[in-house]
């Protein structure tokens, strides 16, 4: 039996964030990232592909769950146009950074999300 390792992270990455964004309400990026730099995407690219990975996700997600009744989007509005604001300059960043400083700030991302959660 011929297993193609390739596609095995990618269907299992795909499958991860997908649930991980959908359960959480983000945090696919968290999977897709590795997932894609593992699959020999620069660091850059893992981040921007991750974003376009989880922008169908987000909206799939928000979809069900304004049809079952669990999100108001009169509670969403007040965030979306900073939010919008806040993407413009990371965006914008991305591209002056270094992929080290990247890595240390994704890790400590994930590290703060993980205990905030954990204390909470």
């Amino acid at each position: 039996m011929n297993i193609d390792i390739k596609k095995l992270k990618l269907g299992v990455g795909g499958i991860a964030s997908g649930f991980i964004n959908g359960l959480l309400g983000a945090g696919g990026g968290m999977i897709a990232v590795p997932t894609l730099s593992s699959l020999g995407l620069d660091r850059k690219k893992a981040h921007a592909n991750s974003v376009a990975v989880i922008m169908p996700l987000s909206v799939f997600s928000a979809a069900l769950y304004i049809a079952s009744g669990k999100v108001h989007i009169p509670d969403a509005l007040p965030y979306i146009p900073l939010g919008l604001l806040g993407s413009f300059f990371g965006t914008f960043f991305l591209s002056k950074i270094s992929n080290s400083i990247l890595k240390k700030i994704f890790a400590l991302f994930v590290i703060w999300a993980g205990v905030r959660l954990f204390l909470k």
